[in-house]
């Protein structure tokens, strides 16, 4: 049964029901009390409404419990100078009995509704404690609604504990701070986790833009030192030499010490040795050689540092996600290089891509160093509730000091990752180092053309990364296990480069080409929220050695792959080259499917 009351000028109630009930507000400036709303299920008494400065605070009680009071500050954004606002509250239920609350959604309009006991230490989520039936509500406009029942007890440290949604910040109102209820912060703050995914996302973008830069630079630096195809392999696959020695050395020191060290170090190392490359270059071979191997030192410390630190800030729901944003950082990476290179080119010579790019790396490390920890035991101004969310899956954070070698590769899982890894980056490194040399000999394409079309397969894979990742963890959000997610997203990552890559041999126009090249690379991703997911999925605390040692095989193949590629190509053609990575794509296939598992296998 729906009641409905007018108060001129105050309040109007309207379409109420049993499983639902809502008010809409028209708050005046110094506006009456208001007496009662009323419906079949449950019964709210609005107690008064006071305002204080720009802002209105709202007292509710809940007739029902008769022992204990339910009161909410609300704090919606009223400019002082407005002498009206208006507020839409959407009202949940609470159903007896009484010391047992349940709140029933509304469903439409995406209602989030989160519980949290009123205790400083509760964490639970989804259902009250039944110590004092505290639950905090999320509605449109981003108001957040915190209502706690707090019995006479109560001390005064659990009266004002706050409740919040992942960072947003509200203090409950309860009997015995009645008349001096907190506004509701609507400030939203960023969680500390996210701080680190995203400065590990630039890190990413910064690694890849100094590596593809050499890819367009090749062009014209080839023309200018006369090197021939088999010397162009060469320099490519340099940076692989040195890429290789420091996968499993980069694991072992950022579980040892931490990854934010390991990978600051790396960042700093990698952008001084581009920045070194034109005047190595100038040089003589030898020397640009030993350089871009450099180079790859200190970018091959960066994977297995960000794993490790990954696997201390992340929690299992969001590790597909956080995963699949760094590594779209990667192919922005890609995008931004393949962009910009060109133009920097043809305006000031090929040494600007290195010298632009490589400055970039002392403005991230400046902010690395003041927002960055290595883990959330090491930060100081992390929130406690933040804190316990991360630390909450019982994985042991604090760093190793041995590796169980021999444990670790007595395990089939491990080798699969190893044997997939060196699949996966065959075809991918090939198409890093190479694409903008395919799109300029046999498309036919410019400089300016090869390196704005090689934009797009990587502008593809950061999409379908992120997209890929939400999948997954809706998967696993859903029960799925983590198992069989991991092995459809990888056999996508495999299969669908596989399939668009064999399509090269039969096409006959560029476009063609680019669409089967920019969707080979679009499903590759998808590999983030398989292959790349899996190290902390068998043995969080060893993820930055398991991820460095199944990425010295994928770097192995790097370097094989691109030396292969210019040997290849001297004696065959293209489609030779694209045959060997299909191949390598479905034994992967295969491999991972039979083999792999999603469960944790390392304490």
């Amino acid at each position: 049964m729906a009641v409905g009351a007018m108060f001129p000028g105050s309040i109007s109630t309207f379409a109420t029901s049993s499983e639902k009930c809502c008010l809409d507000f028209q708050v005046h400036c110094g506006c009456p009390q208001i007496r009662m709303f009323k419906s079949s299920t449950t019964r709210i008494s609005l107690s008064s409404i006071a305002t204080s400065h720009s802002q209105y605070s709202c007292l509710f009680s809940h007739r029902r419990f008769m022992r204990r009071l339910h009161s909410t500050a609300i704090s919606p954004s009223i400019d002082s100078s407005q002498s009206i606002s208006k507020l839409r509250i959407k009202c949940f239920l609470v159903s007896e009995p009484a010391s047992s609350a349940t709140i029933r959604t509304l469903k439409h309009d995406k209602l989030m509704v989160f519980c949290k006991g009123h205790g400083p230490h509760s964490d639970c989520v989804g259902i009250d404690e039944k110590k004092y039936e505290s639950h905090a509500e999320v509605f449109s406009g981003e108001v957040l609604l915190g209502q706690a029942a707090t019995p006479d007890m109560a001390s005064q440290e659990e009266v004002s504990n706050g409740v919040s949604n992942k960072g947003t910040p509200s203090e409950l109102a309860a009997r015995d701070v009645v008349g001096k209820a907190s506004a509701i912060s609507r400030n939203w703050v960023l969680p500390k986790r996210w701080v680190i995914v995203i400065l590990c996302f630039f890190a990413f973008l910064l690694c890849n833009m100094d590596r593809v830069n050499m890819s367009i630079a090749i062009l014209p630096m080839s023309a200018e030192f006369n090197w021939d195809h088999t010397t162009v392999g060469l320099v490519q696959s340099s940076f692989f030499w040195g890429y290789l020695l420091t996968q499993i050395a980069g694991g072992i020191w950022a579980d040892r010490i931490g990854g934010k060290q390991v990978l600051g170090f790396g960042v700093v190392w990698w952008s001084l040795a581009t920045m070194a490359t034109p005047i190595a270059a100038k040089i003589g071979l030898p020397v640009l050689l030993f350089v871009r191997a450099c180079m790859g030192i200190g970018e091959g410390v960066a994977m297995p540092a960000m794993n490790n630190l990954l696997s201390k800030w992340i929690p299992l729901s969001e590790r597909s996600r956080s995963l699949a944003l760094v590594y779209s950082g990667m192919y922005l990476g890609s995008v931004t290089g393949l962009a910009f290179s060109p133009s920097l080119i043809h305006k000031f010579s090929w040494p600007s891509v290195f010298w632009s790019f490589g400055s970039l790396g002392a403005f991230w490390y400046l902010a690395w160093q003041r927002f960055a920890s290595s883990s959330p035991l090491e930060d100081p101004k992390i929130s406690a509730e933040e804190k316990k969310l991360i630390l909450g899956n019982n994985i042991k954070k604090e760093p190793i000091k041995e590796i169980p070698w021999k444990l670790l590769l007595s395990k089939a899982p491990v080798w699969v990752l190893i044997v997939c890894h060196f699949c996966h980056n065959w075809g991918t490194f090939i198409l890093l180092t190479w694409m903008p040399t395919y799109y300029c000999q046999v498309l036919k394409f410019n400089l300016m053309e090869s390196g704005l079309f090689s934009v797009l397969p990587w502008l593809t894979m950061a999409i379908a990364a992120n997209l890929g990742g939400w999948i997954a963890d809706t998967l696993v959000s859903k029960g799925v296990s983590v198992t069989n997610v991991r092995k459809l997203m990888q056999s996508v990552g495999f299969l669908g480069p596989a399939f668009f890559l064999s399509q090269l041999s039969h096409v006959t126009s560029p476009f063609s080409a680019v669409l089967c090249m920019t969707c080979s690379q679009g499903f590759d991703a998808f590999s983030q929220s398989g292959l790349y997911s899996n190290h902390q999925d068998i043995g969080p605390r060893y993820a930055g050695v398991l991820l460095g040692l199944s990425n010295t095989a994928g770097v192995l193949a790097g370097v094989l792959g691109t030396a292969a590629t210019g040997y290849i190509l001297q004696h065959g053609s293209w489609d030779d080259v694209f045959k060997v990575a299909v191949g390598l794509y479905l034994f992967g296939t295969l491999i991972w499917n039979l083999f792999a598992t999603g469960e944790r296998i390392f304490d």
